[in-house]
Parts: C-alpha cells; structure tokens; sequence
C-alpha cells in the first residue's frame, strides 16, 4: 500500500501475524491488533469470536481487516474434541469477523485459509480454480471461506497458505533441531509433494494483495513445489548434515494422529493468480530458500 493506512488484524500474536505487523509499521502503517483480553494499549481493539462480538466503534475507520486466528492444526493430535475446536475457532472467528467488516466497510478483508483447501493431490497440479478435496481439512476450509465471504460489502481476498518457512518457527522450526544433530530424513517415502513459502515471501504476498485488485481465493505458495525427499535433501545440504534418518509413515501415524495425513499426504499447488498477475517470489525455489534460511538462524 502506498500511503500509510490503518490496517487491524488477528491472530496478531502468530508467527505470520507477528512478522506482518512488524513488517505494516517499518512501511507506516497504523497496526491494531484484535485481542480477546481486555485492551491495555490504543492499537488493540476488543473482539470476542464466541459471543459474535467487535467493538465496531473501535474498528470504524480502517483500510483493511487482515484475519489470521485460528487454533493450530498441527499442534495437538486430532481428538473429537480438538476437531471441533480446529473447525469452531475457524468458523466463529471468520464469520464475527466479516460480519464487522460489512458494517465497517474496509477497501479489503484479507482472510486466512489453507492449501488444505485441495485435499489428496497426488502427482496432479492445482491451482485456485479447483474443486475441495474431500478429508477433513478440506471440509473445514470449505467452511471456513463461506464465512469469509459472508463479508460482501468489500473485497474479499482468501490466501490458501502452505507451508510457511522460517527458522524461528513453524514446521522448518521443530525441524532443525534434528538435522542440527544428524537425525533429519525423508519422512514416510519422501514422494510426498510439498507446497510451501519463506516467511518472506508470504509477508511480501499478503501486503501486495492489499494493494491489487484481486479477489477469491490466492494460493500463497512457492510456484515450485518440492517433494519432501527434495525438501529434506535440501535442508541437510544447507545445514551441513547428512539425511540419514528417514521416519517411517506407521511412526508418524503414531506419534501425530490424525495430522499425519498432511504430513505424508501429498498437495502439489500453484501459485496461479500471483503468477498472472506479475507477482516476482524472491525465493520460487526450495535449495536457495533453505540455504538463506540456514545462514540467517
């Protein structure tokens, strides 16, 4: 965005939320975070995604609502209960969300969703304009962007993120303690296509999707997939250690539950609106992008 606007946004606390708002204020934007506790500071604005609730009056005036809350998919293994929560957190959050967005009218609301989106690719190539999968991140994020669109006074953009790259945190995060000590490897036959972004490059994406005239869903991942045997060979090259360690599929079944699935699942996903519409990645391929990673951790 080229002059300096007012830009509220959840899930201000999360990796991607917290590099984004770092990033909106070195450019001059005006930052308020939507917090579920009682505000304690002017740049936060009270919502409560249970009861439905925003203080609108807080919220009037802004240029763009950038939605990212929601319970981590991968943090915990996929009870009933903590299905539920996966999906509620989505659904409520999104749906009292844009419901604030059609009484405040911002230029964009710019709503988180996932490449989950797709489901089970296998070898094929996807890109924004096919159809869901059929598993149960697929049926969430089926739900979780029909919220997102209930805000129909203003441009909806919905960013199907993969999987976000950097150091700090994250699936790249828990991963290199491993490989630090040689003990990183292909996980399951390693065939598994990965869709995945730098930090970077995800912060660079949403900000360019504030300013273009682009609307639905936006596949926020590097053009160039890589399968987990490339991505893994890749990161022990960058890191100077052998990928010796290859964990068995039947291991992370036990280990993680039901998100095994999207671990040793395989999402082949294109970039395609970014790509037409002359978005330039500055890291498109995995050895680079690992290897600036690496340096800088």
């Amino acid at each position: 965005m080229t002059l300096p606007q007012r830009i509220a946004v959840t899930g201000a606390s999360g990796l991607i939320g917290t590099a984004l708002i770092g990033h909106l204020k070195s450019e001059g934007h005006t930052v308020q975070k939507l917090v579920r506790r009682p505000v304690v500071s002017p740049d936060e604005i009270k919502w409560d995604p249970i009861a439905g609730t925003v203080d609108l009056a807080a919220l009037e005036g802004v240029d763009a609502v950038i939605h990212l809350a929601g319970a981590n998919v991968g943090d915990k293994r996929w009870t009933k209960k903590y299905r539920a929560e996966i999906l509620n957190s989505r659904l409520l959050g999104t749906t009292t969300i844009s419901n604030a967005v059609n009484q405040v009218k911002p230029q964009v609301f710019i709503s988180a969703s996932a490449i989950g989106w797709y489901g089970e690719t296998g070898n094929r190539a996807v890109s924004e304009s096919d159809r869901p999968g059929d598993d149960f991140l697929a049926a969430v994020c089926k739900e979780w962007e029909a919220a997102a669109d209930i805000a129909s006074a203003t441009r909806v953009v919905k960013i199907r993120t993969g999987l976000v790259l950097d150091p700090t945190g994250g699936a790249l995060g828990k991963m290199l303690p491993l490989f630090r000590f040689g003990l990183g490897g292909k996980l399951g036959n390693g065939k598994q296509w990965w869709s995945w972004i730098t930090l970077h490059d995800q912060i660079r994406a949403m900000c360019y999707l504030l300013e273009k005239q682009i609307e639905g869903p936006v596949n926020l991942t590097a053009p160039n997939p890589a399968t987990n045997q490339e991505f893994t060979s890749a990161l022990a090259r960058a890191m100077h250690r052998p990928a010796l360690f290859p964990v068995p599929g039947i291991a992370l079944k036990l280990a993680l539950g039901g998100f095994s699935t999207e671990i040793l699942g395989s999402k082949k996903v294109i970039p395609q609106k970014l790509i037409d519409s002359g978005f330039n990645f500055d890291f498109p391929h995995i050895a680079p992008a690992l290897a600036e990673l690496i340096e800088k951790d």
